[in-house]
């Protein structure tokens, strides 16, 4: 194999790879003695057909199948005698022109990780938060599984049913006069006031007493989700066979042992557990930011574009997404773009600090153990179908990337919790209000997995209403799978090549592309 390097400029690199026709020839050749023996043709005996006949059967496939592998092996080869380390997937190209027989030339262009001065990790300092739990808080929420827990008793005799009360009906719908599928039934308990049916239905059965009888005028939504019932007008024939009241919910030990539980004691308990559980979140989620603020004010080198244009279109892409659901979409979205730079400057950081971090876990020694992966892959895998866990946990064994993507999250936790005892740390007191005060009164802090946080790069000029859910992008989590020190690159299949399997970089033994099963539906 002949190489040319054909760029060379900060982590560019391009290289034209001249593969002889002889080496895909032989690649060709050894497939077919390997298949020979399955080959089966009239007139000969299995394992007896001729290598030429073979070549001409299914020579096509045969050779596409060698020039795939061996321009992979060639990647993989230009990798190693290079010493390169890819930041993601090599772009690998068959020039125009070529045809069987002829020497194949490859263009293959990536990006390369930076090399990057030992992380300074000595002399952070850090804030540590703490707050009580408040009794008040625990109170409230009582409150609310009190309200949860409503039970309803029958009202008394000629009670007029409003808005809070249970009415029990049965019903017919009709369409053009015409009962329709799914319009009847009995014994439907209807809250009023509640919104859970189509607008208008609840609002006419209020006033009215058991045994009363009534037709709802009313019309079906223009988004309903039955087609043959969009926007149409229909009628509702309905008899109120109950009105019930709301009962008082006293929070006892009674109520406890509803739920299932010992006492109120033991629910108070529960509360508060989940409740100190919460203020841990906060004031981790507090320490982490200033964590990575001060790691990223101290670490400056230059990062992949490739990977920051990834990290960008993945913050975008969930911006619109949550555009989309926002009343006015078009200036939503057009907030979104005019803060782009912002965001770019957002991508940039998140894979600075996800770099970084890999760094630090690799000098250091911290891996994700099998067991803990075990874990990782078992819990993912819950989220699926029965049937599709065993292809999922397949699939992550056998795609380095999907393994990285669900290391990452653990491999960062960890990463963190180094640098935190690395840390001098000192406490302050302070209350769950003011921590959530001061995490939310940060510019550009963003709401998503991990809590993120990045307001240290491209802060807004001034403050600004957020555009669906803004916060959701602009995290202090790191670029999600770049901070797994073994995450593998692998070549994309070379164009026009079909079903070329990628490598892993540091394995000649191509891995078959999978698709993974979709998740159940939730």
């Amino acid at each position: 194999m002949k190489t040319v390097e054909t760029e060379n400029a900060g982590l560019k690199r391009a290289y034209t790879l001249t593969i002889p026709a002889k080496d895909i020839d032989a690649r060709v050749d050894r497939e077919v003695k390997r298949i020979a023996p399955q080959v089966r043709m009239p007139g000969f005996r299995p394992g007896k057909v001729p290598s030429n006949l073979i070549r001409k059967m299914h020579g096509e496939s045969l050779h596409a199948d060698a020039l795939n592998a061996t321009v992979q092996d060639s990647v993989q080869q230009l990798i190693a005698e290079q010493k390169l380390r890819p930041a993601l997937q090599p772009e690998v190209e068959l020039s125009e022109g070529y045809a069987a027989g002829k020497d194949a030339e490859v263009k293959v262009r990536l990006e390369t990780l930076p090399e990057m001065p030992a992380p300074k990790i000595e002399g952070l300092k850090l804030e540590r938060l703490t707050a009580e739990v408040d009794d008040s808080a625990l109170d409230e929420q009582l409150s609310l599984l009190a309200q949860s827990q409503t039970r309803y008793e029958d009202a008394k005799k000629g009670h007029k049913a409003a808005n809070g009360d249970q009415v029990v009906i049965d019903f017919v719908g009709k369409v053009d006069g015409v009962a329709f599928d799914g319009g009847t039934g009995q014994d439907m308990a209807v809250v009023l006031g509640s919104g859970n049916l189509i607008p208008g239905f609840e609002e006419q059965m209020v006033g009215l007493k058991q045994g009363d009888e009534k037709t709802l005028n009313l019309t079906f939504p223009a988004d309903y989700p039955a087609e043959n019932l969009k926007g149409k007008d229909a009628t509702f024939d309905i008899k109120v066979t109950a009105v019930k009241t709301a009962a008082e919910t006293k929070i006892d030990d009674d109520f406890a042992k509803a739920m299932g539980l010992k006492d109120l004691e033991q629910l108070k308990g529960l509360l508060r557990d989940q409740h100190q559980q919460e203020l841990n979140g906060l004031t981790r989620t507090h320490m982490k930011r200033r964590l990575l603020d001060q790691l990223a004010d101290t670490h400056d080198f230059p990062v992949p574009e490739s990977m920051v244009e990834a990290e960008f279109e993945q913050i975008m892409g969930q911006l619109r997404h949550e555009a989309s659901h926002e009343d006015d979409k078009d200036a939503a979205l057009a907030e979104i773009e005019k803060d782009a730079a912002e965001y770019r400057g957002i991508a940039e950081r998140r894979v600075r600090l996800g770099l970084l971090l890999s760094e630090i876990g690799a000098a250091n020694g911290i891996d994700i153990s099998q067991q803990e992966m075990n874990r990782l892959i078992g819990q993912a895998a819950a989220q699926y179908q029965p049937s599709d866990r065993d292809r999922f946990i397949q699939y992550v064994q056998e795609n380095p990337m999907a393994a990285a993507q669900l290391r990452a999250p653990l491999y960062e936790d960890k990463v963190v919790d180094f640098l935190f005892s690395k840390a001098e740390v000192t406490e302050r007191a302070s209350t769950r209000a003011e921590i959530e005060a001061e995490l939310e009164s940060e510019e550009g802090h963003v709401h998503g997995p991990g809590c993120g946080h990045d307001h240290a790069d491209a802060k807004p000029s001034k403050a600004k209403k957020a555009p669906a859910k803004k916060a959701e992008a602009k995290g202090e989590a790191p670029a999600k799978g770049m901070v797994d020190a073994k995450a593998d690159a692998k070549p994309k299949p070379a164009k026009p090549v079909k079903d070329a399997a990628p490598a892993k970089a540091a394995d000649t033994k191509p891995a078959a592309a999978k698709k993974a099963p979709a998740k159940k539906a939730k």
